[in-house]
């Protein structure tokens, strides 16, 4: 369907480990593209074939491999590569794009970290991100234990190639990740929506999509 004249959304999924951000994402292409919606989806790091070089060599490989200040500027390289190639030319294309992590990934991830990392996401944030924000974000939260099970289970599937490095931190770091997206919701209640992602694949499903429509004023019958 032409999509002339229709409202470009940006939806950004975020959780820890193992919370089923891409299950859900699969299930919202599908209720919004059986509504007549053209939906791009993408990653980060990732999207882009740069971006994607940089995702390489941030989630693969020992845990320590990178101190947290590396770990911010090579996310905000592959996030400026991401927004300017991919993100920005379908939004303003009148697509809805749905992202498996975006801005508040770092947030949590390294701005746990301490005042110093926290800084400096957020000269980078208002200089590479600017005004293209998520219009709604949909965080899945889930039990610290029972998400890394998940996420170690779908690691060992994946073989030796696997994209474990954030999985293999200690707890503690999984936990205050945790709190820290818990944060970012109650300080941004407009745009932030926790969903219980122990719920069923469905109830999630209805959930998330229920918030979409009214925030969006999206209907839910089929065209």
């Amino acid at each position: 369907m032409d999509n002339a004249g229709k409202k470009s959304l940006f939806i950004t999924l975020e959780g820890g480990e193992g919370s089923g951000k891409s299950t859900l994402i699969k299930r919202l292409v599908a209720r919004l593209t059986a509504l007549g919606n053209t939906v791009v989806t993408t990653r980060e790091p990732g999207g882009t074939s740069g971006a994607e070089e940089i995702r390489n060599l941030l989630v693969k490989g020992s845990a320590e491999r990178w101190d947290v200040t590396s770990e911010i500027c090579l996310f905000y390289a592959a996030r400026e590569d991401h927004l300017y190639r991919l993100i920005r030319p379908a939004l303003e294309d009148g697509k809805i794009v749905i992202c498996d992590r975006f801005f508040d990934s770092t947030r949590a991830y390294q701005g746990q970290l301490g005042i110093r990392e926290s800084n400096i996401i957020k000269a980078l944030e208002e200089n590479i991100v600017g005004p293209t924000m998520p219009d709604i974000t949909l965080i899945l939260d889930i039990d610290v234990e029972t998400g890394l099970t998940r996420a170690n289970s779908r690691n060992n599937i994946d073989g030796d190639d696997k994209e474990g490095r954030f999985e293999a931190k200690k707890i503690e770091f999984h936990q205050k990740l945790r709190d820290a997206y818990l944060e970012i919701a109650r300080n941004e209640p407009e745009r932030c929506k926790v969903i219980d992602a122990t719920k069923t694949p469905d109830e999630i499903e209805e959930i998330a999509m229920d918030l979409i429509a009214q925030k969006f004023s999206i209907s839910l019958k089929e065209a």
